[in-house]
Parts: C-alpha cells; structure tokens; sequence
C-alpha cells in the first residue's frame, strides 16, 4: 500500500466512523451491505452529516460562515482531487467513482442552505424543493453507488429511491417537531399550525409517508442483492418509527422525540438477518 493509499483508506475509515458515532441504527443496517458498497455509502453520510450538523448543531458559531467555508473546501476538493478534509475526500472519491452528478451535490447544499434561514410558512412548491435537496438527492447519490454505472436502472428505480428517501425525511421531521418547532422555530409542513397542531393534521401527514414508503417498497425489492437487504432494514426501521408516532399523541409529539427501542432493532436486525440466509428477501 502506497502513501496515497494509506491517506484514502484514513478518510474512508474517518466517513466511517461519523456513520457510527451519529446513527449506531444506519451503521448496524449497513453492515448488510456488499463490502464494495459499504464504504460508498459511509463517504456519502459522512458528506451530508457535517453539512448537516452546522445548520442543526453549532449554534454559538457563524453557521453561515461555516457552510461557505464547507462548500468552498468541498469545490476545492473536487478541483483538486484531493482534500486535507478526511470527510470531503473520501465523498470526492466516491462521487468520481460512482459519477455522482453535481446537481445532487448542489441541491442538497441548497437545501441545507435553507435552513440557515427561517423555515417558516412553506408553500408546497418550497417544501418539496426543500424534501428533495435535503434527501431525495441522498437517496439517488446511494442508488449511484447500486447499480455501479448502470444508467438504465437508475433510471428505472430513481422514483422509487426519491420516495424512500422523501418518506425518511418526513418522518424525521414528525420524529423532531419539538426540536424543530421549540428550539429552532422551524415548521416544514405546509398549512399545518404547531400551536394547534390537530389529530387531522397528524393523520394527514402520516397518509402522505405511508403513500412514500408504498411506493418505495417497489423499488427495494428490484434493487441488486447486494444493496438490498441494508435498504430494506433501513426501511422497516422507519416504518417502525411511523407505527410508533401514529400511536402518539399529536401534543406528545410536541414534548418528546419517538424512538425505536434497542430491543426492536435488535429484533428487525435478526429477522433481517434470518430472512437473508433462507433466501426470503
């Protein structure tokens, strides 16, 4: 192994390690993973994870300042094929590999830059703008890495991973109003009043994440085996979670955050993990 070598294999290892210290759920669901997707897919989190730590963590410091230093660094590492910046090299690495194109990149950076705003009173037409930068151009960055080059299906399952990564994202924002709503006096639903937040209101949401996670389900299962399994254990994670949060109270939702169990994730991961070896999936 050369010095080169040595320098990506430390970046790889660093995007991994963001992976497990920020979500052990994601980190244990990629661990299904074929091994040549599984570093691609830590490079990719790794990449959206800092961006999105500045807009949601560091607020005693200039977040505005600090995203235009991270997208400056980040066209810099892209430029020069190389960064000091473990995170964007190892994302820079594998958006060449796979030909991830930039307008994913940059609309995921748009949306992030949306959040250093005030997220307040969205019309449809800012909310789906801000569903897709923020994770449906995820979802097709990681659908890149599936099908390894093969244009005709990510054409195929492209509307499929839009939905899952759409249904994730509302779901969080479901999973998080108190945060969001308490301490950032953010409100990404259209037309919904936190203050007076309605069970109709919740009930309608939760319609539109179940129609996401239907159509999704589509796609998961003609993705290559390979990626599959880890995409379906994310996705019944999340499915979980919404089972969980249509169960709760809509003022509940307002005081506490909803989560899985350790216990039930334990539970999915060793059905996942059955399912696999007697070939059900």
């Amino acid at each position: 192994m050369n010095n080169l070598e040595i320098f990506n294999s430390f970046c790889g290892q660093s995007s991994k390690m963001v992976t497990e210290k920020y979500s052990t759920s994601f980190y244990k669901a990629s661990s299904l993973f074929h091994p040549e997707i599984r570093q691609h897919i830590y490079n990719i989190y790794g990449f959206v994870r800092l961006a999105d730590e500045i807009v949601d963590t560091f607020h005693d410091y200039d977040k505005a300042k600090l995203m235009a230093e991270f997208e400056q660094n980040y066209e810099s590492a892209k430029e020069n094929g190389i960064s000091l910046n473990p995170i964007l090299h190892s994302f820079c690495l594998t958006q060449r590999e796979k030909n991830i194109p930039q307008h994913l990149v940059d609309a995921f950076l748009h949306s992030m830059k949306m959040d250093l705003g005030e997220i307040k009173d969205l019309n449809d037409e800012k909310y789906n703008e801000y569903i897709y930068g923020s994770a449906e151009v995820v979802g097709l960055m990681c659908l890149k890495v599936f099908v390894n080059g093969n244009e005709k299906e990510y054409e195929k399952l492209k509307p499929y991973a839009q939905s899952l990564g759409a249904a994730f994202q509302k779901i969080n924002f479901l999973r998080d109003i108190n945060a969001d709503f308490t301490d950032l006096n953010r409100t990404y639903f259209p037309g919904v009043d936190f203050k007076n937040f309605s069970k109709q209101d919740k009930i309608t949401i939760e319609k539109d994440i179940a129609n996401d996670f239907e159509h999704a389900k589509i796609g998961i299962k003609m993705l290559p085996i390979s990626s599959k399994l880890a995409v379906f254990m994310a996705y019944k994670y999340y499915f979980n979670l919404l089972k969980k949060i249509r169960r709760t109270k809509p003022e509940l939702l307002l005081t506490k955050r909803i989560r899985v169990s350790n216990a039930r994730k334990m539970y999915l991961f060793g059905e996942m993990i059955l399912n696999k070896n007697l070939n059900l999936l």
